[in-house]
């Protein structure tokens, strides 16, 4: 099959007038969202590295930031470079779960279920935090964008059904994380006639609502499980007609490019780990493109 991705990672789709279906940026997403031009993009769809949750071995990392304050302040600056790329009528999809304090512990170890869990480092309890604590990052950071000037429309619950089992004995095990819908202005483009569905008899239809069970996915080249297909496809579909443009900062092993191959859009994502590049790129190369638009 076709290369479905651009080989010339150095080159803007704008630059070389020329959109293919995903373009792969190799870099820090911190550098290389200020070298695409404004209004670009009809929606971006991201899923950031969460606070203290995983090394990635990568020089800067998000998400390795020594204190809270530090890893929402620098999401809130990456994230107003989305702004600036997004189309006057775009709409931004943000994936992120809360975390707990470490409780004192300097690094984890990895185990059978989970091998990309191991850490070579803890933060520590954040200022104010107590060990044990819920931190509610993911709402910091949606309350910090909220104040950075982006309109903040819903906050939906992505239910894991087969979500990973903890030992923890005093509290519930955690079934979800949050998708955040923001906007970048008061009016924007949303498709809500395509992610409408059915009612409970089948003959009708209805509003989407905000609480979505969607299985996670596993990825067996990268350890971990990925950003599901499932959620990835509504805010696709909500947020860009066919043809439009998609924007992944956060690209990993490429989930927001097959579902945009699959819908019949195009992508643009930024990934600073060569191994996650590699992955996508063969995830890409495998996906059937959509039959019913052509990339122009």
């Amino acid at each position: 099959m076709k290369s479905q991705f651009a080989e010339d990672t150095s080159a803007w789709p704008l630059r070389c007038n020329k959109w293919e279906p995903v373009q792969i940026i190799s870099g820090d997403v911190r550098q290389e969202l200020k070298e695409i031009p404004e209004n670009t993009f009809h929606t971006c769809i991201t899923s950031p590295p969460y606070w203290g949750m995983r090394d990635y071995g990568h020089e800067r990392q998000i998400g390795a930031e020594e204190t809270l304050p530090e890893y929402v302040a620098n999401l809130v600056s990456c994230f107003r470079e989305v702004r600036r790329v997004l189309r006057n009528d775009g709409t931004f999809w943000l994936n992120i779960g809360n975390t707990y304090t470490s409780g004192g512990r300097a690094w984890r170890d990895k185990d059978a279920k989970n091998k990309g869990r191991a850490m070579s480092y803890r933060p520590d309890t954040p200022e104010g935090l107590k060990p044990k604590d819920l931190i509610g990052v993911a709402w910091m950071v949606a309350m910090a964008l909220q104040s950075d000037g982006w309109y903040l429309r819903s906050d939906i619950i992505w239910h894991k059904p087969n979500c990973q089992p903890e030992s923890v004995k005093d509290r519930v095990t955690v079934s979800h994380e949050y998708l955040f819908m923001f906007s970048k202005n008061e009016n924007y483009y949303f498709d809500q006639e395509a992610i409408k569905e059915y009612t409970a008899d089948g003959k009708g239809r209805k509003n989407k609502r905000t609480v979505w069970a969607i299985n996670t996915e596993p990825c067996k080249e990268a350890h971990f499980a990925v950003f599901p297909r499932a959620l990835v496809r509504p805010c696709i579909l909500a947020g860009s007609p066919p043809g439009g443009h998609i924007l992944d900062p956060f690209f990993g092993s490429g989930t927001v490019g097959v579902v945009a191959i699959e819908t019949g859009r195009n992508c643009v994502g930024v990934e600073a780990k060569p191994e996650y590049i590699e992955i996508a790129k063969n995830r890409i190369n495998g996906v059937t493109p959509s039959l019913f638009t052509s990339y122009p």
